[in-house]
């Protein structure tokens, strides 16, 4: 039994981001079929404001597989470090191990950039982007792989790391929530707020909101009443009813229809829910995640780096 392992060179050498996006928007689609298995993920409680948390599942065609995640509060480096195991769809052995999180960074812009090419206007040029985290790299890069974007404009809470992350990518840093969003035609989330930090008062008409930092109930990165004044699209309806806070504070509140159906963005993408219905038209896709788009991930990666001869192939019984 061996498996093969995968470094974050070997990633970087296997997949770039615009070859991600297509393949996000099949696992999607099939997500959307019910063609995957998703238990929704746990955290197991560590010490105070620790976890470990866990994301199983199986896709047809794509075998099983889990990633395991140490949800810890540090000083520097991501607080979400873990790993993502890939097993053959035929004999159940591992097949694949990989550190977790640059796949889960680029498939998560890659989900972000898939609902952008489908609720978005073509013409968006002008993006927001709130944050300063890997996923603001990533998003900047992702939203200008589908769309024309000519201005980005970034926010965050630390303006050194604002200033910082716009010099790297041609942007511009402000100072304000309000003249980030002012007039754009994308805005991404992509903070670790606990408490809103986006009204539905600061959305412009037209534009597309992808709302992604918040995966827990806890969190509430947007506030209940963006859901109000937006069409709503989500990952998968049976996470994003249970595990993101501000639709759940949206249904108690009456802003959605406690019994209403949200669309799922595979749905859209296969055309049994409608996508945007006007230029004026405010969209939200809200972005928790899934353990479909991860193994959809890793099997790619895990094809190119063996084409291309890459990852250090492990004996389990040697």
């Amino acid at each position: 039994m061996s498996l093969r392992a995968l470094s974050h060179a070997d990633i970087m050498a296997s997949a770039s981001l615009g070859e991600l996006i297509p393949v996000i928007a099949a696992a999607m689609r099939q997500v959307s079929a019910r063609q995957a298995t998703m238990p929704l993920r746990f955290v197991v409680p560590l010490a105070p404001g620790a976890g470990f948390g866990v994301m199983t599942g199986a896709m047809a065609g794509l075998g099983h597989g889990a990633k395991l995640l140490s949800l810890m509060r540090r000083a520097a480096g991501s607080s979400h470090t873990g790993a993502l195991i890939l097993f053959d769809p035929e004999t159940g052995e591992p097949a694949a191990i990989m550190d977790s999180g640059l796949p889960t960074a680029m498939r998560t812009a890659a989900a972000s950039a898939v609902a952008t090419q489908a609720l978005a206007r073509a013409d968006a040029a002008t993006l927001a982007i709130l944050g300063t985290g890997e996923q603001a790299e990533w998003h900047i890069a992702a939203m200008r792989a589908v769309r024309p974007i000519r201005e980005v404009r970034v926010w965050g809470r630390s303006p050194e790391k604002a200033a910082a992350l716009a010099a790297r990518h041609d942007a511009r840093a402000v100072a304000y929530v309000d003249e980030a969003c002012d007039g754009a035609d994308i805005i991404c989330t992509v903070t670790n707020a606990a408490t809103p930090i986006l009204h539905a008062a600061q959305l412009p008409a037209g534009v597309h909101l992808n709302a992604v930092g918040a995966s827990l109930p806890s969190q509430q990165e947007i506030a209940p009443d963006c859901h109000g004044v937006c069409r709503t699209v989500v990952d998968y309806r049976p996470s994003a009813d249970t595990q993101a806070g501000e639709l759940i504070a949206a249904r108690a509140a009456g802003i959605v229809a406690a019994d209403g159906v949200l669309p799922e963005i595979g749905e859209v993408l296969m055309g049994t829910a409608p996508g945007r219905s006007s230029a004026s038209e405010r969209t939200l896709y809200r972005s928790l995640g899934i353990i479909a788009q991860d193994l959809a991930t890793a099997n790619f990666l895990l094809r190119r780096a063996e084409e291309r001869g890459r990852g250090t192939v492990l004996d389990l019984y040697g």
